[in-house]
């Protein structure tokens, strides 16, 4: 396996000081802090194409790699196991938990959006035109269709696409395929292996340019909309955030504590995917780093390969957040009351809508006028009002998610007895320097 270790370490197992500008979250934090100073002080510079393909490019460089990691780690993971009755137990526990933590996250925003009113006494001017586009998307999206669309048009379809589920579902199938040869499969699932410790090498050189893609992506934010975007919509933001950083600490938190763990520990020892996270807006520039040090912390590959890439479809925390908190914020500004019933429509709907979305450019939005227009279609026009600020929430529900679906893989694999305490105990308690990546001898 491929692993993200300190190359500081000597051989006695001493880790030397390290300079700090070699740390790579102190790298990103830096480049994210440059790019708002960028941003703010020459805007119209930092507007530009080229600052906005620095951090384009870095998350394509990323996602370019998603599709062969999920297929190498889910088919060694499946292929690795004793049998296929693990690999269903394994995805309908984490399905379980998915859909009770989601819940959660979706009352969370619904009683603090009742709670705070941010929508009260906005008064913005609407545009119905802006987002007809993501109506449009949003009734072509149903849950039948999603389900189709699990199926790729042929078997290396998702793998062209970059679609996440297409190349699970095909990934599960091949596993189990392999599974079922036996010892004949012994040569090929070794294959695999090797291919997936060179996809992590490449993931190593790709990190290096992640300082630069938050500093294009930061400076572009910040130059393209500005702070005065906010303006009378700041109190949705610092509420959306607020509400994000309750679920962390209550539910998630509870949820660590009670499974032997702290989540500010498991925050520091992902601080470095979060910093990526934050100055890109997107949760899938982590996902390969996040899926290897969930392997170090202590959970099986298995459990990994299977429950982070169907986490970043059917497990959005922070998606769900926004939903519910969003809808409420609509309908505050607009002066459109909502009935409990109608308020419950919102959890279901958000339910079963952030799922059928999954996939499409803009999903949040697209999520958001399917529900907008189930629970009453007079809402649908004030999603306009969301257009300016959503680059800003978007950040945050990118943290959120990837929060939960690391939370969530710990918790499967405790589950499922895939939890090595001794790993976790030791990777939560000590400082690990993650700058550079070093290929090791061991089996993924």
């Amino acid at each position: 396996m491929v692993a993200i270790t300190p190359d500081a370490v000597g051989k006695t197992g001493e880790k030397a000081a390290v300079p700090w500008y070699r740390v790579l979250y102190i790298q990103v934090l830096i480049g994210i802090l440059l790019g708002v100073l960028f941003g703010w002080l020459a805007p119209e510079t930092a507007a530009a194409d080229w600052v906005k393909a620095l951090g384009e490019g870095f998350i394509k460089l990323i996602k370019m790699m998603i599709a062969p990691i999920i297929f190498c780690t889910v088919v060694s993971g499946i292929a690795h196991v004793s049998s296929a009755q693990k690999v269903g137990r394994i995805g309908i526990k984490a399905l379980v938990y998915f859909e009770v933590v989601s819940t959660f996250a979706l009352a969370i925003g619904l009683i603090v959006g009742n709670l705070v009113q941010p929508g009260r006494g906005v008064g913005e001017k609407l545009d119905p035109a802006a987002v007809a586009k993501y109506v449009e998307q949003g009734k072509g999206h149903s849950t039948v269709q999603f389900l189709l669309d699990l199926i790729p048009d042929s078997a290396i379809g998702g793998f062209a696409r970059g679609d996440v589920l297409q190349v699970l579902v095909f990934s599960i199938l091949f596993g189990f395929a392999l599974l079922g040869l036996g010892k004949r499969g012994e040569s090929l699932t070794k294959l695999i292996d090797d291919v997936a410790q060179a996809v992590f090498g490449i993931i190593a050189i790709i990190m290096r340019a992640a300082p630069i893609g938050a500093f294009g992506a930061m400076a572009y934010t910040v130059g393209r909309y500005g702070p005065h975007t906010l303006g009378n919509l700041l109190g949705l933001v610092a509420t959306f955030y607020f509400t994000a950083l309750l679920f962390i600490i209550v539910v998630l938190g509870t949820i660590a504590r009670l499974a032997g763990f702290s989540i500010f520990k498991f925050l520091s020892y992902i601080k470095d995917e979060l910093l990526i996270v934050l100055g890109t807006s997107s949760s899938e520039s982590a996902l390969p780093a996040l899926m290897e040090k969930l392997e170090r912390l202590g959970c099986s590959k298995s459990v990994v390969g299977l429950v982070v890439p169907t986490g970043y479809s059917f497990n959005l925390d922070g998606t769900n957040i926004y939903m519910t908190l969003a809808t409420l914020f609509v309908a505050q500004a607009l002066g459109v009351p909502l009935s409990f019933e109608e308020q419950m429509t919102i959890l279901l709907v958000a339910m079963v809508a952030s799922k059928g979305a999954s996939g499409i450019s803009g999903a949040g939005f697209v999520t958001l006028a399917a529900t907008l227009a189930a629970v009453n279609p007079v809402l649908v026009p004030g999603m306009a009002i969301l257009l300016g600020i959503d680059k800003f929430m978007s950040e945050c529900r990118a943290l959120t998610n990837i929060i939960g679906n690391g939370v969530a893989t710990i918790i499967v694999a405790r589950w499922e007895k895939e939890l090595d305490p001794a790993a976790l105990r030791v990777a939560l308690e000590k400082e690990v320097d993650t700058t550079h990546f070093e290929e090791k001898d061991a089996p993924l």
